[in-house]
């Protein structure tokens, strides 16, 4: 297993994640697909980071409903 997918991942999305939260499905799959794209850039094959956190998707969806005690509603 490789650390640096998940250290990878976690910077990322510090440095990525809008201000505004979101839980709309396409925003957050939009920005999974960043996310990777942005790996796969840096030499960081896909398999790296889900290895360590399963879905990226559900990674930054599950950030996005923490940031901040949640969304309201």
């Amino acid at each position: 297993m490789s650390k640096r997918g998940i250290d990878f991942l976690e910077k990322w999305m510090a440095e990525h994640l809008p201000n505004a939260m979101t839980d709309d499905p396409v925003a957050i799959s939009d920005l999974a697909d960043r996310a990777i794209k942005a790996a796969d850039k840096e030499g960081i094959r896909t398999d790296e980071i889900s290895e360590e956190v399963g879905s990226v998707f559900g990674v930054i969806a599950e950030a996005m409903l923490h940031r901040e005690g949640g969304l309201a509603g």
